[in-house]
């Protein structure tokens, strides 16, 4: 069907990479970019394949420095499968799109079954047509399995076809342009063998961290093989084949593939697994039954019906989504990846974006959410030692995590308009615990999981909080507690202009949150129950005065003003404005206008100029009365009137220079200013398939806006909160996003459907056993008992 399908007509070298990142397929394990089988890494094409959470450390020399950094590392590539007629006795050149006459082109990705067919014919230098077809997946029901079909017809001739499949082990990391210039060999000790007539394999090690992987391609054919040998070097595994095509016969290649490491529960020897694993694998067809059959399951569990081409791409958006985090992932140590397991930005590396994909999760697959907040409770003492580090309480997570927790932002960073390395000063953005604690919260009020909040999610409240705590140095001038020396969401700016030292001080979205971290974990830790509350404070030294601390600090943080709007931080108001206009008439895209400012040697710290939304976050995270709530604990009077100036403020001041920028803006703007909301709405849904970031989709898709789309559907538009044991919404409609559908899993409930048309919602509890849902809208509450339906009357905001 063509909602479910994304098809790319033609060959263009120049789309190649945005093609591969949005082809990926993968099941939460491991992912492998949509590149050609045929092709190897160069100027135009990168296959990539990433398992989650696989990372290795390097040193590289840059600009006169030595520098660490932590890498998603690139696996050794399972798709080679290169063909060209064996005809005459010179070889001729194996058949490629950039080498080889290219008569037709076509790949399409089918979102419901999760495969990828690739249609391609080509004519050799002596005039031989040939068609190939192929169709890859990898396997959504076992995660260690990949599979590719390909299907050659010689159309105007007959003779033999040679074929090779292979494994090659000589890949590095060179995906991101910007980052060559660093170490990217990752892979060492690689050797290769054979383990039956039609098997290879190929074992390696990441160089640092010892991750052992092994892989094996078992390869079969559908009809008389004239000739077979391996094809064996040092970095490659190869099987070598001599096919007899005859004119208008299909004749079909199948590569069955087996991916381990030694961070796999249940084996011993990856490679000895991988083996084992492709020698029992079923065949094609039936690999692909079980495959659709899994994706099924997937799509009725994440069931979403927004018409139109807006619901076809959030379907797409939806497909990512579950090839990162699918419920393998709840089997897993691992993190929310920025950018996927599609690519090599940022490093594979796991930031704030947790924070717009858990809302989604925790309403369709709420043990995927609570493994990816495990991850998080496993490096709560490397936050610990990050706090101790800088001489504070608590924990502080790091702005980019890995392996192990630690902080993996670079020190430098390219700005490719400049050719200059930069000093990086990111990790200032502190706020990641809040992001953090906001995520366990959203969690465990969405799934009922009181159990996770009272031990594993109390502990990281606790220490986040008390991070907070004492991050917060009393002025007395002001009577209010003060946090210097961080970077907010915006991340133009680190510094004050001229300022020898980084960091900005009171940013008001770290001081709001931090504020509710703290208010919040005082309500966890009253609610505990007594033993379990005894033993939280006996083993984490926790002291009433602590407490009296926190209350005190929760109320008095401060909050700057200016000019009858919230402050970015302490002084924002007294920075200079930019020239807008004559920025874009120069230059035309200024998303990146600290990339510009710099290369003209300027600087954006001069500027009321933000890269995306940091005040309005607050409006992302909280509803307009919690919002309010908020600022009235911390001694403000937030009405409308403010808030509206204050969104009218920084929406002329944005660059939009993230694609998380037009998604919060989109969400803010549908409860304060609806009709200006859609433009940012469908700038946050097309990020992505039309590249809006110059370039970025190509190493990798956004996963925070991708997720948070969906979520912008399914909390934003509908005001739906999950509070107090009940669902409550307050649905705004907008002319693009006025009539959808789509269900959740909520408190033991499987299938709750919710569907909303201009002016009424329709709720229907599927039978069970499990209790009553309470539903609430503004004007009125109802229960339904499981079974039950009903339809509401909605008023027009």
């Amino acid at each position: 069907m063509p909602d479910w399908t994304w098809t790319y007509e033609g060959y263009d070298p120049d789309a190649e990479r945005l093609r591969e990142s949005l082809c990926t397929l993968g099941n939460g394990y491991f992912a492998t970019r949509g590149a050609a089988p045929e092709c190897a890494a160069d100027s135009v094409h990168y296959p990539g394949t990433y398992v989650a959470g696989c990372y290795n450390r390097l040193t590289s020399e840059v600009a006169g420095r030595r520098v660490e950094n932590e890498d998603l590392v690139n696996l050794p590539n399972w798709l080679p499968l290169q063909f060209r007629s064996a005809a005459g006795d010179d070889p001729v050149p194996w058949l490629a799109p950039d080498t080889a006459t290219l008569l037709d082109h076509r790949l399409s990705l089918d979102l419901r079954s999760g495969t990828l067919e690739r249609h391609v014919r080509y004519e050799d230098g002596e005039g031989r047509r040939t068609h190939v077809r192929q169709l890859r997946l990898v396997h959504m029901a076992h995660p260690h399995l990949a599979a590719l079909r390909t299907e050659f017809t010689a159309e105007n001739w007959s003779g033999d076809l040679q074929v090779e499949a292979a494994i090659d082990g000589g890949v590095t990391n060179a995906g991101v342009e910007r980052y060559r210039q660093l170490n990217g060999n990752h892979l060492a000790h690689v050797s290769t063998g054979s383990a039956a007539a039609d098997t290879v394999w190929l074992r390696c090690r990441t160089s640092t961290s010892d991750i052992h992987i092994g892989m094996a391609a078992r390869t079969t054919v559908n009809g008389p093989i004239t000739q077979t040998s391996d094809g064996h070097t040092e970095l490659r595994a190869a099987q070598l084949l001599t096919l007899p095509l005859l004119q208008g016969r299909r004749t079909t290649v199948d590569k069955t593939v087996a991916l381990h490491t030694s961070r796999d529960p249940a084996i011993g020897d990856p490679l000895r697994a991988a083996v084992d694993r492709v020698g029992s694998a079923p065949g094609f067809d039936a690999l692909l039954t079980s495959h659709r059959t899994a994706w099924r399951e997937l799509w009725r569990e994440a069931q979403l019906d927004v018409a139109g081409d807006t619901g076809r791409i959030l379907r797409l958006h939806l497909f990512h989504v579950l090839q990162t985090l699918s419920p393998h992932t709840a089997d897993l140590d691992v993190g929310v990846p920025a950018r996927g397991l599609h690519g090599e930005a940022y490093r594979g590396h796991v930031f704030w974006d947790e924070l717009f994909v858990l809302p989604y999760l925790n309403l369709h697959f709420p043990e995927v959410s609570q493994a990816l907040l495990s991850y998080r409770h496993r490096r709560l003492e490397q936050a610990r030692s990050a706090a101790r580090a800088i001489g504070r309480k608590g924990a502080l997570y790091p702005w980019q995590s890995g392996s192990d927790g630690r902080e993996e932002t670079q020190q430098l960073h390219l700005n490719p308009h400049s050719g200059r390395w930069l000093p990086d000063h990111s990790r200032l953005q502190h706020h990641v615990g809040s992001a953090v604690a906001y995520n366990v919260w959203q969690y465990c009020e969405a799934s009922g999981d009181t159990e996770f909040l009272h031990t594993k999610g109390a502990e990281m409240l606790l220490q986040i909080a008390r991070f907070w705590a004492s991050s917060a140095v009393h002025d007395d001038s002001l009577g209010r507690y003060r946090i210097r020396g961080v970077v907010g969401p915006d991340e133009y700016h680190d510094a004050y202009p001229g300022a020898k030292e980084p960091g900005l001080d009171d940013n008001a979205y770290t001081n709001v949150t931090a504020a509710w971290v703290l208010a919040r974990t005082l309500d966890v830790l009253r609610a505990l129950p007594e033993p379990r509350r005894r033993e939280l404070f006996e083993r984490t030294g926790l002291e009433s005065g602590e407490l009296d601390r926190w209350e005190d600090v929760s109320r008095k943080l401060r909050v700057p003003f200016h000019a009858g709007v919230i402050s970015q931080f302490d002084g924002y108001g007294d920075l200079a404005e930019l020239d807008w206009e004559g920025y874009r008439s120069r230059h035309g895209n200024i998303r990146r206008l600290d990339r510009i400012l710099e290369a003209e040697g300027d600087t954006v710290n001069r500027y009321q100029a933000s890269k995306q939304a940091d005040v309005l976050m607050l409006g992302y995270l909280f509803r307009p009365d919690e919002l309010r709530d908020l600022f009235h604990r911390l001694g403000h009077d937030l009405d409308e009137q403010i808030w509206r100036r204050t969104v009218d403020y920084y929406l002329q001041r944005t660059s939009h220079g993230s694609t998380l920028s037009g998604l919060v803006h989109g969400w803010v703007l549908a409860r304060a200013r609806r009709a200006d909301a859609w433009t940012f709405c469908r700038e946050a849904i097309e990020g992505d398939i039309a590249d809006l970031q110059g370039g970025t989709t190509g190493e990798g898709i956004h996963l925070g806006a991708m997720a948070g789309t969906l979520d912008l559907v399914q909390r934003g538009l509908t005001g739906l909160e999950t509070r107090s044991g009940a669902l409550r919404l307050d649905p705004v409609p907008l002319p693009g996003l006025s009539e959808y559908s789509f269900a959740l899993r909520y408190r033991g409930h499987w299938g709750v459907r919710l569907r909303m048309r201009p002016g009424r919602l329709d709720v229907s509890v599927p039978p069970s056993d499990c209790a009553p849902i309470s539903l609430e809208i503004p004007d009125r509450a109802v229960t339904l008992e499981p079974g039950e339906s009903c339809r509401l009357t909605l008023r027009d905001h």
